[in-house]
């Protein structure tokens, strides 16, 4: 039985690669064009509306625009003439989204949407359908057929849609050079927010739960040090806290190989990372365990403000802080 459920899914996967790949051939990649520069220059709301499936997919379209920098609102097509249409005004553009260009809500506002002299652009996969005939632009999503085995549910052209709208947001994004501290004042909250705006410094430690050591001190001194402050380092510090290394337990497994007892009257200056991977505190953590794991791998790293060392931040606090 599940040997028959994985041929069907991977029938199913098959077709809509198939599908996808058509798209992805025949797409007008002009017309989407004309629709960013359209948006870009818009001094209004970009305004997305739709019927059924198409309107889900027009809400998280607009939902998207709005989050990365542009100025959007879903307005469900059936309360345009119920008042809706008395905010839209000659510097909009509408966006309407239909597979089949043919929905009767949207034919219906056309009209009212012409007396408000908005910008208007059908979204369609008929080419030629009524809709077509009464816009200022078309995009045309080519699509081969839907993934229903009836060819009635909308599938593959809610894909389409949705890649449709994810082009124009990211578009739209890269022309407004739309940075990530505005990205982070457009999301305070939830796991986007908080991987964000959590920096560095909200999360290292500091001060009396430093791990510090200096470069003149034998290992034998300071490996309770390495013990109790559960850092997995040490950080060899001069007297006005500047860096000069890093010890951590692999280098104290690699010196008990090496040397044996012996390496317990070695100084930390033998035996430290002179010149160790240092973050800034106001780093983005997220972006800090990037760097982590692209250098060397490494699993902790001092934290350095004006060339004095003010903190130590571990890889385990930033994963936790990220799946918390």
């Amino acid at each position: 039985m599940q040997q028959v459920e994985c041929t069907r899914l991977q029938a199913l996967l098959a077709t809509q690669r198939k599908t996808l790949e058509y798209f992805f051939n025949e797409v007008d990649l002009e017309s989407i064009e004309k629709v960013v520069e359209m948006c870009l220059h818009s001094r209004g709301l970009v305004v997305l509306t739709g019927v059924g499936k198409s309107g889900v997919i027009a809400e998280k379209i607009a939902t998207t625009l709005m989050s990365t920098g542009t100025r959007s609102i879903y307005l469900p097509a059936a309360n345009f003439l119920h008042g809706d249409i008395g905010g839209i005004g000659p510097d909009d553009v509408v966006l309407m989204l239909s597979k089949s260009g043919r929905t009767q809500e949207l034919l219906e506002i056309i009209p009212h949407l012409r007396k408000k002299r908005a910008s208007l652009v059908a979204i369609v996969s008929d080419g030629k359908s009524q809709m077509t005939t009464s816009v200022d632009h078309v995009v045309e999503l080519p699509l081969l057929k839907e993934l229903c085995p009836f060819d009635l549910a909308p599938t593959t052209s809610t894909a389409v849609q949705l890649l449709f709208g994810d082009l124009l947001a990211m578009s739209l994004m890269q022309e407004k050079e739309f940075t990530l501290d505005s990205y982070a004042d457009n999301h305070p909250a939830g796991a986007i927010g908080k991987k964000i705006t959590t920096t560095v410094r909200d999360l290292m430690k500091t001060k009396e739960d430093l791990p510090l050591c200096r470069k003149r001190d034998r290992l034998v001194d300071v490996i309770v040090e390495l013990s109790n402050k559960r850092c997995g380092c040490l950080l060899i510090v001069s007297e006005n806290m500047k860096l000069e290394g890093i010890f951590t337990d692999g280098d104290l497994r690699r010196a008990l190989q090496t040397s044996g007892p012996k390496a317990l009257e070695k100084k930390m200056d033998e035996l430290c990372t002179a010149d160790p991977i240092a973050l800034s505190p106001d780093l983005i953590a997220h972006k800090a365990l990037q760097l982590m794991q692209e250098k060397r791998l490494i699993t902790v790293a001092p934290v350095i403000e004006k060339g004095r060392v003010i903190g130590l931040i571990r890889m385990h606090d930033i994963v936790h802080e990220e799946l918390d």
